[in-house]
């Protein structure tokens, strides 16, 4: 690794390493967006052949109900099991974070309040390309089920034999998903946002991927929502002499199994620095004076994944403002989080956690607003009505308030 110290410029390479690899495919996934566009399924058939190495025909291209039987065949018994530990700890996390409709009654008669609905279609990404996100579905469909979304799709890609992973449909299936689709890359995101014959037209797409699907999502917002950009993965590890160097080494080499994973380490101790150096060979060390330095460089980067391993962690807690999820002391390694803990490891990448938060039942609900006024009330605020749509020439809007009093 890299030893650096904090300043403008180590900033600026951290933030071309990390969106450099959205400039680079920019291109590529507009051209895939816009085949998948005009031509449907024959693109998808074409993609699919050229970058999964599957052929597939169109009826192919959903997994069959026999698939999705055949797969439980093919699945360690036990990890039904853990399984369900996991399913427990994530649907308790989400039910804390179920919204109720509300509503005010103010002077005069007036009404005011919110109503909330799920989405009702949502298509989920589960990458399955360098390794099968297995997490990623339960990550993902657990928090659209429990928001109330009636209508949740999976793609996924295929492996060059034209299956899909039998893990990745036992879960789906165990979680009662509508339907899964071969697919992977910005293909799939191209599919699920404009529709095709096979491939339902969604309102949302969520779930990570790697750096084509994220630009891909970034591309169709507008076309659909999208819950935030979330890839290729990033670690930021803020130590000191208290934390374990062994344990330091470790979770960054973790974060190097994901495809253009990041990992840096921002630290005060040139003895960890140096330790780590040797073992590590990719990614940043970034050398700081005291730790309120840290917390700046770490608010700077706004990173997915931020690990504080220093003997008083929670009082660093208290002054970040930017990132994904947070894992506190030497025993909440990311990897808790990426499995069985509870919240979605569905979290904001390159910077993005400043405006971004990790997937949670907002990015499957919608507000309403609702507002009910009597004749009485409504002449109470009409003089300021007026005002207003006057100093702004709206001539139709003042006719439409005096007509009510006419």
């Amino acid at each position: 690794m890299k030893v650096v110290r904090f300043s403008g410029k180590t900033l600026e390479k951290i933030y071309r390493r990390l969106n450099c690899r959205k400039v680079r495919v920019k291109k590529t996934v507009e051209k895939i967006l816009a085949d998948v566009a005009a031509k449907g399924d024959d693109a998808l058939i074409k993609y699919t052949k050229k970058l999964d190495g599957a052929t597939l025909s169109q009826k192919q291209l959903k997994v069959s109900e026999s698939e999705t039987s055949g797969a439980y065949q093919n699945i360690d018994a036990t990890f039904i099991t853990n399984l369900k530990v996991a399913i427990n700890n994530v649907t308790s996390f989400y039910k804390k974070q179920v919204k109720k409709s509300w509503k005010i009654k103010g002077d005069e008669g007036v009404t005011l309040g919110e109503i909330y609905n799920p989405i009702e279609k949502v298509g989920i990404y589960v990458p399955s390309g360098t390794a099968p996100l297995v997490s990623s579905v339960y990550m993902s469909v657990l928090p659209a089920k429990i928001a109330g979304v009636s209508e949740i799709y999976i793609a996924t890609p295929p492996n060059a034999d034209g299956n899909v992973n039998p893990y990745i449909l036992a879960v789906a299936n165990m979680l009662k998903v509508n339907a899964v689709f071969k697919l992977g890359g910005a293909q799939a995101i191209a599919a699920m946002a404009f529709g095709t014959k096979t491939v339902p037209k969604v309102d949302k797409i969520v779930g990570p991927g790697n750096d084509y699907v994220t630009e891909a999502k970034r591309q169709v917002f507008g076309y659909c929502a999208i819950d935030m950009l979330a890839g290729p993965s990033e670690v930021v590890i803020i130590a000191n002499n208290f934390a374990n160097p062994a344990h330091v080494i470790a979770d960054l080499y973790a974060q190097a199994e994901h495809r253009l994973g990041i990992g840096i380490l921002v630290t005060t101790s040139k003895s960890l620095a140096n330790i780590v150096r040797k073992e590590v060979a990719n990614g940043f060390i970034i050398m700081v004076n005291n730790l309120d330095e840290a917390v700046d460089v770490a608010n700077k980067i706004a990173p997915e994944h931020l690990e504080i391993m220093v003997k008083q962690p929670n009082k660093l807690l208290k002054k970040i403002k930017n990132a994904g999820a947070v894992f506190i002391g030497p025993y909440s390694p990311v990897v808790v989080g990426d499995y069985i803990s509870g919240p979605s490891h569905v979290l904001p990448t390159s910077g993005t956690a400043r405006f971004f938060s990790g997937l949670g039942l907002n990015d499957f609900m919608k507000s309403t607003h609702v507002i009910s006024y009597t004749k009485k009330a409504l002449e109470k605020v009409a003089p300021a009505i007026e005002q207003i749509a006057t100093l702004e020439g709206m001539k139709k809007h003042v006719a439409s308030l005096k007509a009510r009093f006419e």
